[in-house]
């Protein structure tokens, strides 16, 4: 017996696409963290209706990027030093895994990343040096040849995205996040396995600390 079926439309997915469009607003810093937002205004500045906004907030209160707010309407949620703490301790030890694994394979990372994540860094664009960074990581983990190394990473990364955005407030750590890349890719390109590892832990580790520091600052 044949199944009758739904048709189904090829549209784009409206939760979908405002999903991203609000954790892209909340990673870049343009949605601070304590700001207060509503159904009703972000379908307005979206120019959609309030359905996908309402799914889409239901997703980003699921993964912890908002929260209900006193009375009416939702929160952004605070960055939490602690959780992210625990977030960078995994990524460090899986990119550094990924490192490894890419050198030993004889990796030749395209230098384009790296001339295009310079160029982003000496703009003004959060959303390009962030898409830059992840690039630049999603590269090492297809090399890899490892999927599980990327399906695991891509669980934190967007958390790591907002924190990322975070960090890149500051113009002077921008230069130094692409030093670092440089130096990671000429390990692993070289198929020095171990000091492409170190160093990738190592990038994980200050990215970690640069955070907490400015957290700290922010709020002293």
């Amino acid at each position: 017996m044949t199944a009758t079926l739904l048709k189904i439309e090829a549209t784009p997915d409206l939760a979908d696409q405002v999903y991203r469009a609000l954790l892209d607003a909340i990673s870049e810093g343009s949605l601070a963290p304590g700001a207060r937002i509503t159904q009703e205004e972000l379908a307005e500045q979206l120019a959609v209706s309030r359905q996908p906004v309402l799914q889409a907030l239901r997703l980003l209160k699921k993964d912890g990027f908002i929260l209900d707010a006193p009375g009416r309407g939702i929160l952004v949620a605070p960055l939490d030093a602690a959780w992210l703490a625990n977030v960078y301790q995994v990524r460090s030890a899986l990119d550094g895994l990924a490192a490894r694994l890419a050198s030993e394979y004889g990796m030749q990372l395209d230098s384009g990343l790296i001339a295009q994540g310079r160029k982003a860094a000496r703009g003004k664009n959060i959303k390009a040096m962030m898409d830059a960074d992840m690039d630049f990581h999603m590269a090492i983990y297809e090399a890899a040849r490892n999927p599980l190394i990327e399906e695991s990473a891509k669980l934190h990364w967007r958390h790591i995205r907002r924190a990322m955005g975070a960090v890149l407030q500051s113009a002077p750590l921008r230069e130094a996040v692409w030093d670092e890349h440089e130096a990671i890719a000429k390990a692993i390109t070289s198929r020095k396995a171990d000091t492409a590892e170190k160093l990738m832990r190592g990038h994980g580790v200050n990215a970690g600390n640069n955070l907490q520091r400015l957290m700290s600052e922010a709020v002293a």
